[in-house]
This record gives structure tokens, sequence and C-alpha cells, in this order.
């Protein structure tokens, strides 16, 4: 299976906020609440059978980019996405802040 990244251009309604996200081929989670869906084990590939709702856990800021770290709350798994720029900005504070705030 190939780790390279697979442009995919999908929009779709949050699972945790009701959200109706408007996807772009690089969208991997929602703009408003963050949370994402665990549906790719390698990006973009839609393989994963989990299909749980993964939570944002952690904010780091690496090269200027902020990284949010997701943790599955179905199975576990864990993974990291860049944001996005249309995230909303006072819930990466919140979860710089406090991580268990979501």
């Amino acid at each position: 299976m190939s780790r390279k990244f697979q442009k995919t251009t999908e929009d779709f309604i949050c699972g945790n906020c009701g959200f109706k996200v408007t996807g772009d081929g690089y969208t991997n989670h929602c703009p408003e609440c963050l949370f994402s869906m665990h549906v790719d084990i390698n990006p973009g590939d839609r393989a994963a059978e989990c299909g749980g709702l993964m939570k944002p856990v952690d904010l780091k800021v690496t090269s200027g980019s902020y990284i949010i770290r997701h943790k599955c709350l179905k199975c576990g798994h864990e993974k990291s996405n860049k944001s996005g720029k249309g995230d909303n900005y006072q819930m990466l504070i919140e979860l710089s802040v406090k991580k268990d705030l979501l």
C-alpha cells in the first residue's frame, strides 16, 4: 500500500457539531470544532474501516504551522494533521491552552 498522499475532494457534515464542510481535497477535519473522522490509513485513501469520530487532543506549532493531534474515540488511533486556513482560531487557542476542553 502506498504512503503517498491522495487528494480526495469531498464535502461532508461534521459528525460532532453538524457543520456543513466544503472540502478542497486537503480538508481532513471540521474547521468549526476541529473534529475529524477515522477514514484514512494513508492521507486521502479512505481505507480505514473504523469510521470513528476523532477528537482533537493536542496542538503543536512546527515550522510556523499548527499541527492538530486527533485521537479516535472508537479505537484509540492517533494521527496528526495540519490546521487549515479556515479553522476556527478560537478553538485552536482553546485546544492549545486546555487540551481536554473539547
